[in-house]
């Protein structure tokens, strides 16, 4: 846009990011159907680890943190998105754009970081066992989760203190919903600087963890080459859940942020639907990866589970007897 268009008083936005849509209600309950089992599943997750004392441990206090984190990035954006499209309510209020806008970077960042500091964890736990529980306690990590959290808060202050001061040209949004691309587009300057400016942090955050992890990897897989087979399998075990958590999140990111930058061309179709499952995939999936790959987490759902059944058949037993009896 021009810097000489003349600028508006913006009080709200427009969501137009699902105008071109040929079935916006069956993509709304998709996402609907999504969000719900992945808010689900990451609380789920959370209750059991705070329940239970015996998972009061490094490991599960991160995939606690990693819940959390998924249950604010999903929640950041799929509700305005399940408004649009089946509530037909596309409009967002100024302020609750640019809070929407900063939590839902701060997820993304969140998502990567916390991976990389999981990706630290399996590293300590598989090369120095007998060490772990004094490298790593309880209190260690939770300090390092606060810094996590800092740092990261951090660099999002950078998005609402460029988006705020400058002037607006337009109230419709492109996008489906408020990320800072989509606010940026809206003003009267031309975005390119501001796009450059974060595709830097994005590729930061992302190229920052993402080599830290596959350090990590690296230093695991030297490792357990000197490994015996029984221990090699325990090993990558260990290792699946963080590497399927990984791949999902990193895969779209790539593809959206840091390929687009290098000329591969996208269509905004292309673009929102990569956007949309970056938010989604992970965020769904992670909870069930250490529900089925967990095997303290396994085992509690089976008991409860077993508990249920075991109720549901003294229950039938009872009323069993009382229609005998009648």
């Amino acid at each position: 846009m021009s810097s000489q268009n003349t600028s508006i008083n913006v009080t709200h936005f427009i969501i137009g990011g699902f105008d071109t849509l040929s079935r916006p209600i069956a993509v709304g309950v998709v996402i609907l159907i999504t969000y719900l089992l992945a808010v689900l599943a990451n609380m789920v997750n959370i209750m059991f680890i705070i329940s239970d004392k015996r998972l009061h441990k490094p490991m599960y206090l991160l995939i606690c943190n990693l819940a959390v984190v998924d249950i604010m990035y999903t929640s950041s954006c799929s509700p305005t998105m399940i408004g649009v499209l089946l509530a037909g309510v596309n409009t967002i209020s100024y302020m609750a754009c640019l809070i929407q806008m900063c939590v839902f970077h701060l997820g993304t960042a969140m998502e990567s970081f916390v991976l990389a500091v999981m990706a630290l964890d399996r590293f300590i736990a598989i090369i120095y066992p007998f060490q772990y529980h004094s490298y790593l306690t309880n209190t260690r990590v939770l300090v390092l989760t606060f810094i996590v959290w800092f740092v990261n808060c951090f660099f999002m202050c950078y998005m609402p203190a460029t988006a705020v001061p400058l002037p607006h040209c337009s109230s419709r949004l492109r996008y489906t919903f408020c990320d800072f691309a989509a606010v940026i587009r809206t003003t009267c300057v031309n975005p390119e600087k501001h796009f450059n400016d974060a595709a830097i942090i994005a590729f930061f955050i992302l190229f920052f963890t993402f080599v830290f992890i596959c350090l990590s990897y690296c230093g695991i897989l030297l490792f357990v080459k000197l490994s015996s087979n029984n221990e090699k399998k325990k090993m990558g075990s260990t290792l699946v859940s963080h590497l399927i958590c990984a791949i999902v999140h990193y895969c779209p990111a790539f593809v959206r942020i840091i390929f687009t930058r290098f000329g591969v061309v996208l269509t905004l179709e292309e673009r929102q639907g990569l956007l949309i499952g970056a938010v989604l995939g992970p965020c769904l999936v992670n909870p069930f990866v250490y529900f089925l790959r967990t095997k303290e987490i396994k085992q509690k759902l089976f008991k409860i589970f077993k508990k249920t059944k075991e109720i549901k058949s003294k229950m039938f037993k009872i009323f069993r007897k009382i229609n005998t009896a009648g």
